[in-house]
């Protein structure tokens, strides 16, 4: 199918500027795709140097602003809040649209250090979450219960320095106290191991919440995409199962567990076919050899890849929109352009260049407007980058450093396909005045998710062209983090063996800060570029 360029680039102006510093774009960004997070798991003997690895993404319109929350300590007989509403507020100390669900006895008298996102992520002991929305059958939610998936999250992190401790708090917790969100995954990692961890409520009655936990095995990659995946559970083999104390009373009660058949987990919480694309592609990017196919019935829990895993494999991975392979949404949208370059000679290089205007970053009225031209000309496809992404990250995890150390949050604001990553160690205790800001209530120049946003949205308009200015520039940062970190890391082992603490904290703080001012300051020069190119391209 042809297109003339001003027409389509017109049409998707209007779209995209026309909302760029409206909320509205992200609302109903947030409505076309109600999946929200993909999660990549990586054990430890399936990764390059033997580190865990954990990511995230955050697809939709959750707040952007994040804090390192500092220790703290506690009394015997202490009561400790319990929240909804953290999710949506503009800055850390926004109450208006909080509410405190319920009150219970603090877990320990001291905590640990964490990093406060939306979904919170990592702490200081190297314990690392990721999280996925399943959502699951609607009669399992009972809201009269106190905790949602954040909630968890944050005492886990507050409290526990192990996979298997935080999965036993958060579980604990949801029984004792009921769960009141729809169906979670939460991918749970620290240095040693890696578990895909899936929590639904209980139905009607008094409140608690059915669980399980499978450990992902130590030479495989696992993901969780908004679907439930674990299946049969072996109720006898502690090593790699854990799992909520009445657990098979419950799905019996629920009516979705006859107790006679084989207790398959995702069968009794959801009835869904347990993957789709995103589990297809991740698995059959990292472990071609199996030969999987997308029409299967059922994809393996977990894969052991062909090539071990690199943080940048994940990066990559974070970057997909199935470009190269059918499932790729704008596959039947080219044009055929003639190019003449000039050559450092002198002479000219003429060739035919396959176009795609349009890339898979577009919202649904454009998407409507050009199957309405012509049905089926787009098949919409949920890819692993998406334009309504808040934040994402790759948690890297190292059980022969240092914790200080050891520990890393690969870091980005906005679409993953489109932002470069910022490094935020676990030994880190400040971040950057402008984290603390979120930018999805409306424009704000001190919000950092807006020193990417606003240039990526511009970007989008002629991502076939920016593409080629933009990727460069994520390629050469993506770099020097890499090589950056390697020499702080160094200065850190050497200043701890002296014992020089506070130097540590000093160093790892102004790293993050100074990587954040580097990369931010480019994005806003880059603003000027794309909008030439959009002006050029007119």
């Amino acid at each position: 199918m042809k297109f003339k360029n001003s027409t389509l680039l017109i049409a998707a102006l209007f779209i995209f500027t026309g909302n760029l510093f409206a909320q509205e774009l992200y609302d109903r960004m947030e409505e076309q795709y109600k999946e929200s997070c993909t999660s990549i798991m990586v054990a430890s003997g399936a990764s390059f140097d033997g580190s865990v690895m954990v990511g995230h993404t955050c697809d939709a319109n959750y707040r952007t602003w994040l804090t390192i929350e500092p220790r703290k300590s506690f009394t015997i007989g202490d009561m400790e809040p319990v929240y909804e509403g953290m999710m949506h507020n503009e800055e850390p100390w926004d109450m208006r649209k909080v509410v405190e669900k319920g009150r219970i006895p603090v877990v320990g008298t001291e905590t640990y250090r964490f990093l406060n996102v939306a979904y919170p992520c990592l702490n200081e002991k190297q314990l690392a979450i990721g999280e996925t929305t399943t959502e699951g059958r609607p009669e399992l939610l009972n809201k009269a219960g106190i905790f949602y998936i954040e909630e968890l999250q944050r005492m886990a992190l507050q409290y526990c320095a192990t996979a298997r401790e935080a999965i036993s708090l958060m579980g604990r917790l949801a029984e004792e106290y009921g769960y009141a969100d729809w169906g979670e995954c939460l991918t749970v990692a620290d240095k040693n191991e890696v578990w895909h961890f899936e929590i639904y409520g209980s139905g009607p009655g008094n409140p608690s919440a059915m669980w399980v936990a499978r450990r992902i095995p130590d030479d495989h990659v696992g993901i969780s995409a908004n679907i439930p995946r674990i299946g049969k559970v072996d109720f006898n083999d502690k090593e790699n199962f854990m799992y909520s104390r009445d657990l098979k009373e419950r799905a019996k009660k629920t009516g979705f567990w006859d107790g006679k058949e084989d207790f398959i987990f995702h069968k009794v919480v959801s009835g869904r076919k347990p993957f789709s694309i995103r589990e297809f592609h991740v698995f059959s990017t990292l472990a071609p050899s199996l030969g999987l196919t997308y029409d299967a019935d059922e994809l393996p829990f977990s894969v052991k890849p062909d090539e071990k895993v690199t943080p940048e494999m994940l990066f990559e991975l974070y970057r997909q929109t199935y470009e190269g392979t059918e499932y790729n949404m704008v596959k039947n949208l080219s044009y055929t352009a003639h190019r003449r370059v000039r050559q450092a000679d002198g002479t000219y290089k003429e060739y035919d260049e396959i176009v795609y205007p349009l890339s898979s970053f577009m919202p649904r009225d454009l998407m409507n407007m050009l199957n309405e031209i012509k049905p089926g000309i787009i098949e919409r496809q949920r890819t692993i980058a998406v334009i309504q992404c808040s934040y994402s990250h790759v948690t890297q995890l190292r059980n022969w450093l240092p914790d200080e150390i050891g520990g890393v949050a690969y870091f980005a604001f906005d679409n993953p396909a489109q932002s470069p990553r910022i490094p935020i160690y676990a030994g880190a205790t400040e971040l950057p005045k402008s984290f603390a800001v979120c930018g999805q209530h409306r424009y704000r120049e001190d919000a950092a998710i807006w020193a990417f946003r606003e240039t990526n949205r511009i970007a989008t308009i002629n991502w076939d062209k920016t593409r080629k200015l933009i990727e460069p520039e994520i390629a050469a940062y993506e770099r020097e983090m890499m090589i950056s970190n390697k020499v702080v890391e160094a200065q850190v082992v050497a200043l701890l063996k002296e014992g020089k603490k506070d130097e540590v904290t000093e160093l790892l703080n102004r790293h993050t800060g100074s990587f954040a001012s580097s990369v931010m300051a480019r994005w806003r020069e880059l603003k000027g570029r794309v909008l030439e190119i959009f002006i050029r391209s007119m």
